[in-house]
C-alpha cells in the first residue's frame, strides 16, 4: 500500500476538489480515524471509517437491530456457555484470500489481547475454536446471553496477512506503538483503501469482489477531514463535498433552508459527560496541594448544581441536545425516566456545599476537552467553565484535537475532562465495564479518574454471565443507584445528530453515528 505524505492543507484540498461523478461521494468529517489497526481504538470515528473496509460478524441497522454480516447465524449450542457462529461462505479478503473460521479465531483472540482497547467486550470469553472452515465456537466463562451484542465493532482480519506483515501485536491505544496494520488494510468490506493522508484525505474504491448481491451505487469515497466548521459547511454549499456528517448546530437551520441541501436529524446513542480524578493524591492542576477536592462528595454535588443543562441546550446547542442526569442514553437497557431527571442549577447551594467541604474560596483545576470530536465539545466546556466559576471553582480550559485528547484519557493523565460515550451493545454493562469498573485487566479502559468500588466491580462482572433477565436488570438498577449516589460522572446531555447531504443523496441518521456510505441512496 502506497503511503502518502501530508503535503496539502485542508483549504488547498477543498479548493482544488474536482466535480464528483454520480458514483463518487465526497464525505467530510471533523476529524480522522485515529488508526487503521481495527483492534486498537474503541472510538466511534475510527470504527465508522473501518466499517467500510473491514467487516464484523454481526452489525446493527439504523433501527439498532442486530443483523448478519460475516456470520449468517448465531445461537447458543447444547452447552449454554458456548456460542456457535455459522460463517458466510465464498467471502474474499481484498487480496483475494479466502475468509475462513481461522480468521475469526485469530481476530477475536487479537481483539481480546492485553493491548487491545476492545478487550473488555470479550472479558467473558474463555476460548475461541474453529470447528470447521465455516463454524466457530466461542466458549464463555459462564452463560453469556448477550455476547453477540458486543461484536458490532470487532472487525475480522486476515490471519495470514497479519502474520506475514508482523502485525499480530495490537497497537496499544494511547501509545506510540506502530505496526503494519496502522497504515495498511486488508479487509472483506465493500471498499478497498487506495490512498491515505492522515488528517487530510483518504480514498476508498469499490471492492468489486464483495459478497453482497446488491452493489452500492457509490464506487468511490473521498473521505476529507475538515476540522473548521465554517469551511466544512462552505464546502457543502459550494458543491465541493456531498456529505457532511458533523453539521455544526449553529448551521442546521441555515442549511435546512438552503437550495440543493438536505438535512436529516436524529438522536444519537451517546451521552456527553464530565469526569474527574478520584484518589487521595492532590490534583496536579489544582492550587489545593494537600488533598484532592474531588474526593469530597459535597464538591461533586456542588459541581452538579452549578451546571445549567437547559442553558447549554438553548445557547450552546441551539436546541439540539437532550439534557440528562444519568450517563446513559434512552436507547440503552437500564435507562429509566427517573434516572434521567437532573437538578435545576442552584449556585447558592453549590457555594454553601463548597464552604462546608472546606473550600469557601473555591479551588483551581484544569479541564481537558476535545475540540473536534463531539458536537460543540469545546463550546460546551467553555460554558461549563463559566458556570463552575460562578460557584467559585476556577477552571482553566485546555482544548485539544481528539487525537491528542484520547491519550490523556487512556493514560489517566487528566484531573477533569469531557468525554462522550456511545453504547453499541445497547446495554448498561458496556458503560459499567469501561467507565465505572476499577481500571484493571479487561475492565476500566476509560476510567482515568480511578474510581474504584470492589462491591460494584463484582456486580458489574456478574452481568456478563447472568441468564436470569429479571435478576440481571435488578443488578443493573443497583449499580446505577450507586453510580448516581457517588456522582461518579457528571452527565450533561445526550447528543443529537445532524447529517447534511447534497440534494438527491439520502442517508439515514445512524443511532451510533456510524452511517454506511454503501447504504446511501440517490434520487
Amino acid at each position: 500500500m502506497k503511503k502518502l505524505l501530508l503535503t496539502a492543507s485542508v483549504a488547498a484540498l477543498v479548493a482544488g476538489a474536482l466535480p464528483a461523478s454520480a458514483e463518487t461521494v465526497r464525505w467530510a468529517r471533523v476529524s480522522d480515524a485515529l488508526t487503521l489497526d481495527p483492534h486498537s481504538q474503541n472510538q466511534g470515528i475510527t470504527h465508522n471509517f473501518a466499517h467500510h473496509i473491514y467487516e464484523t460478524l454481526v452489525d446493527r441497522d439504523v433501527a439498532g437491530t442486530l443483523i448478519p454480516r460475516l456470520a449468517t447465524e448465531w445461537a447458543l449450542g447444547d452447552d449454554p456457555t458456548v456460542w456457535v457462529f455459522k460463517l458466510r461462505q465464498g467471502v474474499k479478503f481484498h487480496d483475494g484470500a479466502d475468509f475462513t473460521a481461522e480468521d475469526v479465531v485469530f481476530s477475536l483472540d487479537r481483539a481480546r489481547s492485553d493491548k487491545s482497547n476492545m478487550r473488555q467486550l470479550h472479558a467473558s470469553v474463555e476460548s475461541v475454536t474453529a470447528v470447521d472452515d465455516y463454524t466457530v465456537h466461542v466458549k464463555m466463562t459462564g452463560p453469556s446471553p448477550l455476547y453477540p451484542n458486543n461484536l458490532t465493532n470487532t472487525f475480522i482480519m486476515d490471519k495470514t496477512w497479519t502474520e506475514a506483515n508482523n502485525a499480530v501485536t495490537v497497537q496499544e491505544a494511547g501509545s506510540q506503538d506502530d505496526n503494519y496494520a496502522v497504515r495498511n488494510t486488508n479487509g472483506t468490506g465493500p471498499y478497498k483503501l487506495v490512498s491515505r493522508e492522515v488528517d487530510v484525505k483518504s480514498v476508498l474504491e469499490l471492492n468489486e469482489a464483495h459478497w453482497a448481491e446488491t452493489k452500492p451505487f457509490v464506487t468511490k469515497i473521498e473521505y476529507t477531514v475538515i476540522s473548521d466548521a465554517a469551511t466544512r459547511v462552505s464546502a457543502l454549499l459550494s458543491g465541493e463535498v456531498d456529505f457532511v456528517q458533523d453539521v455544526p448546530v449553529q448551521d442546521i437551520e441555515r442549511l435546512s433552508s438552503s437550495d440543493g441541501v438536505t438535512v436529516t436529524t436524529g438522536p444519537e446513542n451517546r451521552v456527553i459527560y464530565f469526569g474527574y480524578k478520584f484518589g487521595d493524591a492532590p490534583l496536579k492542576s489544582s492550587n489545593v496541594t494537600d488533598k484532592n477536592p474531588f474526593n469530597d462528595p459535597k464538591v461533586r454535588e456542588a459541581m452538579a448544581l452549578s451546571i445549567d443543562r437547559d442553558a447549554i441546550k438553548q445557547v450552546v446547542m441551539r436546541g439540539y441536545s437532550i439534557p440528562t442526569g444519568v450517563a446513559t442514553p434512552p436507547f440503552v437497557n437500564g435507562w429509566t425516566a427517573e434516572l434521567d431527571k437532573y437538578p435545576a442549577p442552584d449556585i447558592a447551594k453549590a457555594k454553601a456545599l463548597l464552604a462546608e467541604a472546606g473550600y469557601p474560596d473555591g479551588f483551581t483545576v484544569t479541564l481537558d476537552t476535545p475540540n473536534n470530536r463531539y458536537v460543540n465539545d469545546e463550546a460546551i466546556s467553555t460554558a461549563v467553565v463559566g458556570m463552575l466559576g460562578q460557584a467559585g471553582i476556577k477552571v482553566t480550559l485546555a482544548s485539544r484535537p481528539i487525537a491528542q485528547h484520547s491519550p490523556l484519557i487512556q493514560n489517566a493523565e487528566t484531573d477533569f475532562y469531557l468525554l462522550g460515550w456511545g453504547v453499541p451493545t445497547f446495554d448498561s454493562a458496556y458503560i459499567f465495564n469501561d467507565l465505572i469498573h476499577t481500571k484493571s485487566g479487561h475492565y476500566g479502559a476509560y476510567n482515568p479518574g480511578g474510581y474504584t468500588n470492589p462491591d460494584l466491580d463484582a456486580k458489574i462482572q456478574s452481568l456478563g454471565t447472568e441468564v436470569d433477565v429479571a435478576k440481571r436488570d435488578a443488578t443493573i438498577a443497583e449499580i446505577w443507584a450507586v453510580v448516581q449516589a457517588d456522582r461518579v460522572l457528571l452527565p450533561v446531555h445526550n447528543q443529537v445528530l445532524a447529517y447534511a447531504t447534497k440534494k438527491g443523496f439520502n442517508i439515514a441518521v445512524h443511532p451510533e453515528n456510524q452511517p454506511r456510505i454503501y447504504e446511501m441512496t440517490k434520487d
